[in-house]
């Protein structure tokens, strides 16, 4: 796998970019809130770099909202990445990288609101006079009580985010996301999916230079709000009862498992020795675990599982 020339990545329109990305995000969300501020903290990485967390906790709209922007310097590329570039095994060399990035979740109150997650992210290993990288990331949505409405209008936005680069781009993103956020060991999707995407440059069969992979991050990045804000909007306000907020809670712990689990995020910045907090505020404020909990044939907490968490082509119907 070969890379592209040393002056092809310009970082300060990357590190411009996911700022104004985290702040944009942040202030939207804070207007659902009444405009409640986010609790910030600016952290320093041991080894180069940093980042600014924000995290807004027990609001009436989202019970935790955080999203983190970070720049993280190492000197060597964590195993779980190095994995995917044997080339860079054989080479036995020190892999010093950059890793940049804007990632979030947001785990709302209502039960029938869903949790969402985004991610858009560049990172770059610096060897010698070589420079290689990547872009990589995408968003999902993980319903309790799903509305058809609400997903379809979910992959629509995202299908709109990668039109303008392809007609194959969605359908595959779509499919990398169905495959990535997937729990093997309780055999069921996390939710109903959305877009992913990693390895994006010049070898990528969607990828190519620097201005084509900088352009579809940012269309990812910015399609998230345009994705997520209508379904909080329409639905914050719906009554709910004990046994919903329960079988949220429940369901909130299927999420954990992902996280600490199988997320590459989470594995990447506990490898890279990357501040917990901001790791690991990805998880919510409450969860439930039940012992051999089935939920009653027939009824909608039931029908996530049989109708929902499925992987399938939700604009078949509407394209």
């Amino acid at each position: 796998m070969s890379f592209a020339s040393p002056m092809s990545v310009d970082i300060e329109r990357v590190r411009h970019y996911l700022q104004q990305l985290q702040d944009q995000i942040t202030i939207t969300l804070a207007a659902e809130e009444n405009g409640e501020n986010f609790l910030e903290d600016i952290w320093q990485h041991e080894s180069g770099g940093g980042g600014r967390s924000r995290v807004l906790s027990g609001g009436e709209v989202f019970e935790r909202a955080g999203v983190n922007f970070s720049e993280v310097l190492g000197q060597n590329l964590p195993t779980s990445t190095l994995k995917n570039f044997p080339q860079l095994i054989k080479s036995n060399a020190q892999t010093k990288f950059r890793a940049m990035g804007v990632s979030l979740v947001i785990h709302p109150h209502n039960p029938h609101v869903p949790t969402s997650h985004m991610n858009v992210r560049l990172i770059e290993i610096l060897e010698g006079t070589s420079q290689q990288w990547w872009f990589g990331g995408g968003f999902d949505l993980t319903p309790y009580y799903g509305i058809d409405e609400d997903v379809v209008f979910w992959h629509q936005t995202a299908k709109a985010a990668c039109d303008p680069f392809g007609a194959n781009v969605y359908s595959e993103f779509k499919k990398n996301c169905d495959d990535y956020f997937f729990l093997p060991h309780r055999n069921e999707a996390r939710g109903v999916g959305g877009i992913f995407f990693d390895h994006l440059g010049p070898e990528h069969s969607l990828g190519g230079d620097f201005e084509r992979c900088f352009a579809i991050m940012r269309s990812v990045g910015d399609h998230y709000l345009k994705a997520y804000l209508p379904i909080v909007q329409r639905r914050k306000n719906s009554a709910f009862t004990q046994q919903e907020r329960e079988f949220q809670l429940w369901r909130r712990g299927r999420y954990v498992e992902f996280n600490l689990v199988y997320d590459r995020g989470t594995l990447f910045g506990l490898q890279t020795k990357g501040r917990i907090e901001s790791i690991l505020m990805s998880l919510p404020p409450l969860v439930s675990w039940r012992y051999n909990y089935v939920p009653s044939p027939g009824s909608p907490e039931a029908r996530l599982q049989e109708h929902f968490l499925k992987a399938k082509n939700w604009l078949a119907s509407s394209i």
